[in-house]
């Protein structure tokens, strides 16, 4: 799932195309991603594209003076820059699902690969009307060492769970976290209420070295490219069963229905193992 990094490279370089365009149309291929119906999607044909930021996870494309195309890309959505786009209206069959055209005949196609369809296009006139950003809480990548430790203080959460939660900390998702918490040498299962200052300020610092770090990075990556770079870069997750680069010990993973988290036993458990099952506990 793209997360922080990726969508705030993806709003940039969005920006950059559209700067001084109009919104020729937008093109709905797949009907139950689409969200919303008042305002419509025609409402977005003909207006200058004013800006296109980023909250969480969720992409905005603000129109001048118009209704906002809010986006979340889900675990397989992307979007692909095109220089033009083919005479033929493109069938609703296939990946395809959403088309943004700008008057210049440029634009960005939006597709999402697999069965399961959970791409999600809002047509809203504030972004605070989709109900997943009005939920997020404190941007990751500006989260400041005083919100994180009160933050961390009224949470009854496991730490992956804490990281990855956006009403907590918005950006973060399952690749980071396991990124993140390596770096900051902290267990998944540490409760994130006990952690003392030193623990608190290591993980603040893996927030801003991991998430700033990959974005200074992917700003030089082509749009195409950004996946299997952030993937090249990752030290544990998705490594399971590889060595560690810091410490030499074996990547784990613990498998839950639908996700799964890697760690490296020395680096952030003491040595011990956890037991690859949903609610498990540290293995004595």
């Amino acid at each position: 799932m793209p997360e922080l990094p990726e969508v705030q490279a993806l709003a940039e370089r969005m920006a950059a195309a559209c700067a001084g365009r109009v919104l020729e149309r937008v093109d709905v291929l797949s009907i139950p991603a689409l969200k919303t119906f008042d305002p419509p999607v025609q409402a977005l044909t003909g207006r200058a594209v004013d800006a296109v930021t980023r909250h969480g996870k969720f992409l905005d494309l603000a129109t001048d003076g118009g209704p906002h195309l809010v986006v979340h890309l889900a675990r397989a959505g992307w979007v692909h820059p095109r220089a033009s786009f083919p005479a033929k209206p493109p069938s609703r069959r296939g990946p395809l699902a959403l088309r943004l055209v700008l008057d210049d005949g440029s634009g960005f196609d939006l597709t999402e690969q697999g069965t399961t369809k959970r791409l999600a296009a809002y047509v809203v006139t504030e972004p605070g009307q989709v109900p997943g950003i009005a939920r997020l809480g404190v941007d990751a990548l500006a989260a400041t060492p005083e919100q994180l430790a009160a933050l961390a203080a009224g949470a009854r959460q496991r730490l992956k769970t804490f990281l990855t939660d956006q009403s907590v900390l918005a950006g973060i998702g399952n690749a980071y976290s396991d990124e993140i918490l390596h770096v900051a040498r902290l267990s998944p299962y540490a409760l994130a209420a006990s952690l003392d200052a030193g623990r608190l300020a290591r993980l603040h610092a893996a927030i801003g070295r991991e998430l700033g770090g990959a974005l200074e990075q992917l700003r030089a990556v082509p749009i195409e490219g950004l996946k299997s770079e952030k993937k090249a870069d990752l030290a544990v997750h998705g490594r399971a069963g590889e060595p560690c680069p810091v410490c030499g010990d074996t990547v784990r993973s613990v498998n839950f229905a639908d996700s799964s988290l890697q760690y490296c036993p020395t680096c952030q458990t003491g040595g011990r193992v956890l037991a690859d099952r949903r609610l498990s506990r540290l293995l004595k």
